[in-house]
C-alpha cells in the first residue's frame, strides 16, 4: 500500500512537470507575437511608441532562442507556440524579402541620397559612390564643406542648390529652388524645379528634426511640418529625398505615406536599413516619390559617414 502511494505521488509529480514544462517559452512567444501584432496600439507616451514601432521588424530576433529554448526543453507545446510570433513576422515583413515588383522599361531618373555627417573629414570620399551609382540627383544633409563636395561633384554635375546644411547637385538645370520651413527654428529643407529630360520634376531635400528616446516631439513636428508642405504642392511629379529620422515602420510616417509611396518598399529588397552604417537596425533615411514609376531602389555602403546612402530608378 505504502508503494502504491509512493508511485503515485511519484507519477503525479513527473506529470505536473511535464505539463509545465515549456510553460516560459510559451508564455514568452505568446508576448512576442502580441509586441509584432500590437506594438502601433503602445500609446507613444515620451516617445516609446515610436521607439517600438521602429525596432519591430527586429523583433523577429527573438524567434530562434525561443525555438531553440523549446527544442533544449523537449517541448511540443513551446515549439508549436513559437510558430505564433514566426507567422506573425513572416506576415508583416515577409514581403520584403521577395523580389521587387519594379516597374518596367528604361530608368529616366536616378537619384541618391546620403547624410555626410556634420564634421565628415572627406566629404569628396563620400559622395563618389554616389556618383559612380550613375546618379542624375545627388541629395546632401550635413553638408558642412559645401566647396569640397562642389569641388568633387561640379564636373559631372554643373547645377546646384544649396540651403543651410542641405544640398542637391544635379545633372540637369535646376529652374527653381527656395528654402522649406519645417518648424525647426533654421531652414533645413528646400524644394528645387530640376528640368530633366523628360519634363519637370520637383525635388524636395529634407533633413527633419532628430528622434531620441524619450525626444521625439521635434522630429514629429517637423514631419507633420513637412507633410503639411507636399500636401499643399500641387506638382506632378515629386520625390522626397532625406534623413527623416523615422523609420517606415513608425506611426508617425502615416501623413506621409498616405501622400507619397515609398521606393524601397515598391522596388527594393529587404529592409533597407540605413543607420548606423557599420551594423544598420534602422532606416531613417528615404526615396519618397509621386508621379512616377520605380524600377530600382537599393542602399550603398559609403566611407566616413554614420548613415548609407538610400538610391533609386524611375521612368516617367
Amino acid at each position: 500500500m505504502t508503494e502504491r502511494v509512493s508511485d503515485e505521488r511519484t507519477t503525479g509529480a513527473s506529470g505536473g512537470r511535464r505539463s509545465r514544462r515549456g510553460l516560459l517559452v510559451c508564455l514568452l512567444a505568446v508576448l512576442l507575437a502580441a509586441l509584432l501584432a500590437g506594438h502601433p496600439a503602445v500609446p507613444n507616451v515620451h516617445g516609446f511608441g515610436s521607439l517600438l514601432d521602429s525596432a519591430a521588424p527586429l523583433l523577429g530576433l527573438g524567434v530562434p532562442p525561443l525555438a531553440l529554448a523549446a527544442l533544449l526543453r523537449r517541448s511540443r507545446r513551446a515549439l508549436a507556440a513559437v510558430l505564433l510570433p514566426t507567422v506573425v513576422w513572416a506576415a508583416l515583413y515577409g514581403g520584403e524579402w521577395l523580389p521587387p515588383a519594379a516597374g518596367a522599361g528604361p530608368t529616366a531618373v536616378r537619384v541618391a541620397s546620403q547624410n555626410l555627417r556634420s564634421g565628415n573629414p572627406d566629404p569628396a570620399a563620400t559622395v563618389d559612390p554616389l556618383a559612380a551609382s550613375g546618379a542624375d540627383l545627388i541629395a546632401l544633409q550635413e553638408v558642412d564643406d559645401e566647396d569640397r563636395v562642389d569641388a568633387a561633384l561640379r564636373q559631372r554635375y554643373p547645377h546646384r542648390a544649396a540651403v543651410s546644411t542641405v544640398a542637391l547637385w544635379s545633372r540637369w538645370p535646376i529652374r527653381d529652388s527656395t528654402g522649406v520651413d519645417t518648424g525647426l527654428g533654421w531652414t533645413r529643407a528646400l524644394r528645387a524645379v530640376v528640368a530633366a529630360p523628360g519634363g519637370d520634376l520637383v525635388v524636395y531635400v529634407v533633413h527633419l528634426g532628430s528622434a531620441r528616446a524619450g525626444h521625439t516631439a521635434t522630429r514629429d513636428e517637423t514631419l507633420a511640418a513637412l507633410a503639411s508642405t507636399v500636401r499643399a504642392d500641387h506638382a506632378p511629379r515629386l520625390v522626397v529625398l532625406g534623413d527623416l529620422n523615422t523609420a517606415t515602420t513608425d506611426r508617425v510616417f502615416g501623413p506621409l505615406t498616405r501622400l507619397l509611396r515609398d521606393a524601397q518598399a515598391d522596388a527594393g529588397q529587404g529592409f533597407g536599413f540605413t543607420w548606423p552604417a557599420e551594423l544598420p537596425v534602422t532606416r531613417p533615411d528615404h526615396v519618397l516619390y509621386r508621379g512616377l514609376t520605380p524600377t530600382a531602389a537599393g542602399v550603398l555602403h559609403t566611407p566616413d559617414s554614420d548613415h548609407r546612402a538610400v538610391t533609386a530608378g524611375f521612368r516617367w
